[in-house]
């Protein structure tokens, strides 16, 4: 057995052994806390300096081809309609305004809010027809309004078709004849996306036009316009035909 003083030399030795462990498991502790936050500093600087380096990325810009593009068809438009009226001024001098005057009106008002994303779609024009008559019969005007859009809609360089053309020519002693009104004679389908028509109201001074453009599957309102025609200009229209009536009444005996 080992006496009372030797048990005490080794307690006290084995005491100061762990001592000396346990500071060196703290030292060692502290020396990787401090690592660590070293470590964590130069990954903050270094993730600093490389944002102030990286230039931010540039915001994307919009797609404006298709506004550009409406924008130089508008110009182009402008363009040949004062060159036309320059030119309808030196032959026509103070002439009364014609109707196509009122119509390229309308025609800046429809192509100023047409969504120009449809601008490479198909169109087409037909008869305008008076709001309080029956919608399949139009006149002279209604029918002229629509020939006169149609001049304008190619003028401003959209793509439109007339489906009024056969797919043959007639023919005749009195002439050679591509256009129908006879629905059996034209295509049943026609690649129509969008139609441009309106209604007239007359007024005692002339006639008002309400023009739109119109989805023909969505039936959606895409563009609309509205203009006054006076009735002087409406009464230079003359009819191709003219029937003279005669009164005939009962004679004396």
């Amino acid at each position: 057995m080992l006496s009372n003083r030797r048990r005490s030399k080794i307690i006290g030795s084995s005491i100061r052994h762990g001592g000396i462990t346990l500071q060196g498991v703290i030292g060692l502790v502290a020396l990787l806390l401090l690592s660590g936050c070293a470590s964590q500093q130069k990954w903050q600087d270094y993730r600093e300096r490389t944002l102030r380096a990286t230039p931010p990325p540039a915001a994307a810009e919009p797609d404006t081809s298709y506004y550009q593009s409406l924008t130089a068809q508008q110009a182009n438009y402008s363009s040949n309609r004062r060159a036309e009226a320059r030119l309808q001024q030196r032959y026509q001098g103070e002439q009364r305004m014609s109707l196509n005057h009122y119509v390229q009106g309308m025609m800046h008002d429809l192509m100023a809010v047409m969504d120009p994303k449809i601008a490479n779609s198909v169109f087409a024009v037909t008869s305008f027809v008076y709001l309080d008559g029956p919608y399949d019969e139009s006149d002279l005007l209604g029918n002229q309004l629509a020939e006169s859009f149609i001049h304008e809609v190619h003028q401003f360089g959209l793509h439109q078709i007339d489906f009024k053309t056969t797919d043959f020519i007639r023919v005749t002693p009195q002439g050679d004849f591509v256009f129908s009104r006879d629905f059996l004679e034209l295509r049943e389908e026609q690649p129509i996306e969008y139609v441009l028509a309106g209604t007239l109201v007359r007024h005692q001074s002339g006639v008002m036009v309400n023009a739109r453009l119109v989805g023909i599957d969505s039936k959606r309102v895409l563009a609309a316009a509205q203009g006054f025609i006076p009735q002087p200009v409406i009464a230079g229209l003359q009819p191709s035909e003219r029937h003279h009536r005669v009164l005939l009444k009962q004679g004396a005996d």
